[in-house]
């Protein structure tokens, strides 16, 4: 049905610094994704977790996890959408890959850098928005902290979707939630967002709560601490008569950000 958008949430726990057990972990969950599902979305850092040794596990845009993601997009007919540590231009970004079933990738690098884990001391900060199309829906891309800051992520009529991909620790849960419900009420937007569960090996606790909010701030999909694909088909009528019965968008103020890439 046209204006329809299916979206699946992978939630799992990761193995610390080791692709190949990751890919094959997430290849096994993905032979759940429904064979309708138009997006899956992967945690952030699937292959490795959230790790600080960039240099460590570095990959290229012409590595194996990119290549495994081209591939699984073609089989499954589904872009997949996560983060991995990438290394390119002498620089290494936290860089979420947009992989489609057919055509080229899009990425886009984070842009606010954890420094409370020190993240902005190992990485490269991304310097533009980005949002890509799929099924004639406008899908904005971020990764995790991210999250908490308002401005860089405000919608400028440019989005219907906002996904997020993140690894989100356990103690700050109550953060996630409430943030992703307020992102999707403020942007008249669908936001959803993926984290992971377990422990990781820098002895960092996450407890999932991978979710789908609509823009009214309605809880579409709630995965909780379970592990698995979580699947709700998006309807763009709705949201469509959502925004024009409370154009608030219509009050929004003007602004720029210094730094930001046109």
């Amino acid at each position: 049905m046209s204006g329809q958008l299916t979206l699946s949430l992978v939630q799992t726990p990761t193995h610390w610094h080791d692709p190949p057990r990751n890919r094959a972990r997430f290849d096994a969950l993905l032979e759940d994704l429904p064979h309708h599902a138009d997006v899956a979305l992967l945690p952030e850092m699937f292959t490795t977790g959230f790790t600080m040794d960039a240099a460590e596990v570095a990959e290229t845009m012409d590595g194996p996890s990119v290549a495994w993601m081209r591939s699984r997009a073609r089989a499954l007919g589904c872009a997949l959408c996560g983060s991995l540590v990438i290394e390119e231009g002498g620089k290494r970004f936290n860089r979420m890959i947009w992989a489609p079933p057919e055509g080229a990738i899009v990425t886009y690098d984070k842009r606010h850098l954890f420094r409370m884990a020190g993240e902005h001391r190992h990485y490269d900060e991304g310097t533009a928005r980005v949002v890509v199309d799929c099924r004639g829906w406008r899908i904005g891309l971020a990764v995790c902290y991210d999250l908490r800051f308002p401005v860089w992520l405000r919608n400028r009529g440019d989005y219907d979707l906002l996904l997020f991909a993140a690894n989100w620790p356990r103690a700050r849960q109550s953060a996630w939630d409430t943030l992703l419900r307020a992102r999707a009420i403020e942007n008249l937007s669908f936001v959803a967002g993926v984290n992971v569960l377990g422990e990781d090996g820098d002895g960092v606790r996450y407890a999932g709560g991978s979710a789908l909010y609509g823009p009214e701030g309605e809880a579409l999909l709630e995965a909780s601490e379970r592990c698995g694909v979580f699947t709700a088909t998006l309807e763009k009528p709705v949201l469509d008569d959502y925004r024009a019965a409370f154009p608030a968008w219509r009050d929004a103020d003007e602004f720029a950000i210094d730094g930001q890439t046109p």
